[in-house]
C-alpha cells in the first residue's frame, strides 16, 4: 500500500468542530479505480460561481468523447463544506470530485476521504509554480488534488494619495513602516493600512512568506511551528506598529473599514490577487485609483511572496470512478478551454502558470483600468510563491488567531502572547486527538 507512513501520522479523529470520526487508514484511497470503461457518470461539489458553464464544456467535448459526464452540484464553502464532505464519506457517500481550499486537504486525507492520484496526473506538475503544487501533495510523493485557482499576495495602494503626501512605494518592510509613520505625520487622520484579525488567512500568508512552516512532520509526529522565529518575526512588526499607532486596529470587511478605503482614511491594503472584486464593492467611488505592486519583502534582495487563498480539485475515495475522475479533474484545472471559462464564467485566479498570461488576462480588472500590466505582474509575483505547510487542525489555530489577535489588536497588546497562544492551543488539540507531537 503506497504512502502508508504519511497515512498512518495523518489519520485521526478530526477536531470537535467538524464533527467527524476517525477512518482506518488503509482505506479504499489505496484501491484500483474500477469501471472507468464504458459510460461514466461523476458528480462534482464546488462553490465556483459558473462552474456548470464550464463542466458544459467538458461534457459537450472531451467528455462526450471518453463517455464521462459531469454532474456539478453547488455548495457552500469553507468547514461547511468540509464537515458535509466528511459526513458523506463516513457512509460511504461522498461525491466523485470536490472542491476543496488547500488548507483543508490534510483533514481530508486524515480522514481517507481523498483519494492518491498520482498514478492518474503524470507531467502534471511543471503546469504549476511549484510553491502550489505543494500544497496538494502534503510533502509526500502522493498527489491528493490538482490546484485550481490560487491567491498569491500583494501590495495595493491609492496611487493617487501616494503622490499627494509624498510617498513613495514600500519595497521592504521596513520601508513600509518608515511610510506608514510619515503618513502619520503628514495626515494625523489617515492611515496607511490596518491589521485585521477576523481572516487568519492574511496572517497566515504573511507568515508563510517569512518562511514560516506551521505544521511539518518529524518521523511519525507531527512538529507544529506556528511560534517560530519567522512567525514572531511577523506577529512583532505588526504588533509595534498598532502599538506606537502607526497603523488602524480594525477588522477589516466591515463598514467602517469600507467607509476607510472608499475616502482616503486607510490608503493601503495588504491583500491577494482576488482584491480587485473586493474593492470594487468595498470603495467604489476610488475606482481607478488604486494600484498594485509586490509584497514588500524582509530583505532587499528577496523575491517571494505569501498565499492567501485558493482551492484545488480532490478525487474522493468513493468514487469508483478515480481515473476518469483524475481526468475531468487534470482537463478541468489545465486545459486553456476550461481555464479561460474558469476566469470568465468563476472570476477565479488560476494556479496554471501558462493561464496567468493567456488571453483570459489580457485586460486588467475593470477597477484596475489604469495599470494595463496588472495581469502581467501578478504572473511574475504568482511564480514567486512560498510553500505552505497545513496540518489536520488548521481550523483550531485559525479560530485560536481569531480570538487571541483580536484582543491583542484591540488593546494594543503583546502580539507574541497571541503567537503562542495560537500554538499551545494547537499543540494542545493534537495531543487531545490522540497524535505524538515533536517538541
Amino acid at each position: 500500500m503506497p504512502h502508508t507512513k504519511l497515512r498512518r501520522l495523518v489519520t485521526i479523529s478530526v477536531a470537535v468542530t467538524l464533527g467527524a470520526t476517525a477512518l482506518a487508514a488503509c482505506g479504499s484511497s489505496d484501491d484500483d479505480s474500477e469501471g472507468d470503461s464504458g459510460p461514466v457518470s461523476l458528480t462534482y461539489w464546488s462553490w465556483t460561481p459558473g462552474m456548470d458553464k464550464v463542466v458544459d464544456l467538458w461534457n459537450d467535448g472531451q467528455g462526450k468523447k471518453d463517455q464521462i459526464k459531469v454532474t456539478v452540484k453547488k455548495q457552500a464553502s469553507g468547514d461547511a463544506l468540509v464537515t458535509k464532505i466528511l459526513t458523506a464519506h463516513k457512509a460511504k457517500k461522498a461525491p466523485d470530485l470536490v472542491q476543496a481550499e488547500y488548507q483543508a486537504l490534510p483533514t481530508l486525507v486524515s480522514n481517507d476521504a481523498l483519494a492518491d492520484i498520482a498514478d492518474d496526473v503524470d507531467g502534471v506538475q511543471d503546469k504549476f509554480a511549484e510553491g502550489v503544487w505543494q500544497q496538494t501533495t502534503l510533502g509526500s510523493d502522493a498527489v491528493y488534488a490538482i490546484p485550481q485557482d490560487s491567491g498569491p499576495m500583494m501590495f495595493y495602494y491609492r496611487q493617487d494619495l501616494f503622490k499627494k503626501y509624498g510617498l513613495e512605494v514600500p519595497t521592504t518592510w521596513e520601508e513600509f513602516a518608515e511610510t506608514a509613520r510619515a503618513l502619520k505625520k503628514k495626515a494625523p487622520g489617515t492611515d496607511l493600512t490596518t491589521f485585521s484579525a477576523n481572516d487568519s488567512g492574511l496572517f497566515a500568508g504573511l507568515a508563510q512568506q517569512a518562511g514560516a512552516k506551521w505544521w511539518t512532520t518529524e518521523g511519525d509526529k507531527w512538529k507544529v511551528g506556528i511560534d517560530d522565529a519567522a512567525s514572531r518575526k511577523v506577529a512583532d512588526f505588526w504588533g509595534g506598529l498598532v502599538k506606537e499607532g502607526a497603523i488602524d486596529n480594525q477588522p477589516m470587511y466591515t463598514p467602517a473599514w469600507n467607509k476607510a478605503l472608499n475616502t482616503g482614511k486607510q490608503i493601503a491594503w495588504v491583500s491577494a490577487v482576488w482584491a480587485p472584486g473586493t474593492l470594487t464593492t468595498a470603495a467604489p467611488d476610488t475606482k481607478g485609483k488604486w494600484a498594485m505592486a509586490p509584497l514588500p519583502q524582509w530583505s532587499a534582495s528577496d523575491d517571494v511572496t505569501g498565499s492567501w487563498g485558493g482551492s484545488s480539485t480532490a478525487v474522493t475515495t468513493d468514487s469508483g470512478h478515480r481515473s476518469a475522475a483524475a481526468k475531468f479533474a487534470t482537463w478541468l484545472n489545465t486545459d486553456p478551454e476550461a481555464l479561460t471559462a474558469l476566469a470568465k464564467e468563476g472570476g477565479i485566479y488560476p494556479a496554471a502558470t501558462t493561464a496567468q498570461t493567456s488571453d483570459a488576462f489580457a485586460e486588467p480588472p475593470a477597477y484596475f483600468s489604469n495599470q494595463p500590466d496588472f495581469y502581467t505582474r501578478a504572473a511574475d509575483i504568482a511564480k514567486t510563491t512560498a510553500p505552505s505547510a497545513w496540518g489536520p487542525n488548521v481550523n483550531v489555530a485559525y479560530t485560536t488567531f481569531n480570538d487571541a489577535f483580536g484582543k491583542a489588536a484591540k488593546n494594543k497588546s503583546d502580539f507574541g502572547a497571541a503567537l503562542a497562544q495560537m500554538q499551545d492551543d494547537t499543540v494542545a488539540d493534537l495531543e487531545k486527538q490522540g497524535f505524538e507531537v515533536a517538541e
